[in-house]
């Protein structure tokens, strides 16, 4: 749950390990697991910011880019059913018109909405 988290906060924004640590409450021997563990995985990278004492940013790399309507999904259902009744602590807006985003699933064919009762899974190899 706390990987989940981390990615959370750093696409949020969130690039240090201090900032990171003091939005989550997280033990800094657990974020350091996390954020090793993150990095092994080609999810985030670590930038240099500092050479005296070696100081590191964390960035999400396109992989980690990759989750973003995986994290926008989750946040949308912890929205719904976790916070309280003025919503979650943050909203997630669109930069060119302010407007708020959600993730929805769309067909790729048609570029149609597809609600969850309207998906079938199949083999792959089955066409």
């Amino acid at each position: 749950m706390w990987s989940i988290l981390v990615l959370r906060d750093v696409f949020l924004g969130a690039h240090r390990f201090d900032l990171v640590q003091e939005h989550l409450g997280i033990a800094r021997n657990v974020l350091a697991a996390r954020l090793k563990r993150l990095v092994e995985h080609g999810l985030v990278e670590k930038r240099q910011y500092q050479a005296r004492p070696p100081r590191f940013e964390y960035h999400l790399t396109r992989k980690g880019l990759d989750l973003q309507p995986v994290l926008i999904g989750l946040m949308q259902w912890g929205d719904r059913y976790v916070a309280d009744a003025d919503g979650g602590p943050v909203v997630l807006e669109h930069r060119a018109c302010g407007h708020p985003v959600r993730a929805v699933t769309l067909c790729e064919a048609c570029d149609e909405p597809v609600s969850p009762r309207q998906i079938t899974a199949r083999p792959r190899d089955s066409r």
